[in-house]
């Protein structure tokens, strides 16, 4: 039978097939083959015994948090209490472009801003918006569950920022574990344990176990400086160029004119290493 994994603990795997849910183990052979089966594979399963037999290929698949075949990514950021990081964000928006999965970024806590800091922030956030990029406030809750229909989605983003309370506040049913911050690190503390599919407003939605760093050790240059979407709209004389060691270089020319944002460039160099 073909069904959906929508939910991973231990090692039960919750596969849902014509609306039926199956705990099944998988075989013993992806271990030797190096396959993982994650929260959104499609997979072949024997429903009389619970055992996955096959995994189908991917559309796409991310490591942390680790979930396959997304359509978009709600990047769900605070403003306040953790504070904004345009370091995670520019890192999330890095993974979304290169997986190929449309990022949608969410803001939280403006409540928690002051009219001098929402007025920075928005300016920060005009500047994403005009790189094409569809920012949000989460109390927009009407246009989140439009961009959520017909979709399968996944909701990530700082520890903290409030991912979980969003998708009580979409679905009132789901009655999502939430945190306290703690002020001290200034960040949240993990209340998601797990990833779990959930179909809600005819797409489906995953919560994630949030986090504040991210790897890019299986990214070449190449793809992180296409990451950068705005770079392109710079064509340097060298096809080459990595924006960073040659002088005649027009991105880096743009950014002595603040024509392209100046975080966006130095988290362009902390990502390669540079």
């Amino acid at each position: 039978m073909r069904g959906q994994i929508v939910k991973i603990v231990s090692n039960n795997y919750t596969v849902e097939a014509n609306h039926t849910s199956y705990v099944c183990k998988a075989r013993g052979r992806f271990r030797k083959e190096k396959k993982t089966p994650l929260v959104g594979d499609y997979v072949l399963f024997d429903e009389k015994n619970n055992y996955i037999l096959e995994i189908e290929k991917r559309k796409n698949a991310l490591v942390r948090p680790m979930v396959a075949n997304i359509d978009q990514a709600f990047l769900v950021t605070s403003l306040k209490e953790p504070d904004l990081s345009l370091n995670l964000l520019d890192k999330l928006l890095v993974v979304m472009e290169v997986n190929k999965i449309k990022p949608i970024i969410c803001l939280t806590k403006q409540d928690k801003c002051n009219k001098e800091e929402w007025e920075n922030d928005q300016k920060i956030m005009q500047y994403y918006k005009n790189l094409g990029y569809v920012v949000l406030l989460n109390t927009e809750l009407a246009q989140i569950k439009d961009f959520i229909r017909g979709k399968t989605s996944v909701f990530t983003g700082q520890t903290g920022a409030g991912k979980s309370t969003l998708l009580n506040h979409l679905d009132t049913t789901l009655h999502l574990q939430t945190g306290e911050i703690s002020m001290a690190l200034n960040r949240g503390r993990h209340t998601t344990r797990h990833v779990e599919l959930l179909e809600m407003y005819g797409g489906k939605v995953l919560d994630t176990p949030g986090f504040s760093s991210l790897e890019f050790k299986n990214m070449t240059q190449e793809e992180i400086m296409n990451a950068f979407v705005e770079f392109k709209r710079y064509p340097c004389i060298y096809k080459d160029c990595n924006h960073i060691d040659e002088k005649e270089c027009k991105v880096k020319e743009a950014v002595r004119k603040n024509q392209i944002l100046a975080s966006r460039y130095e988290n362009y160099k902390k990502i390669v290493g540079r």
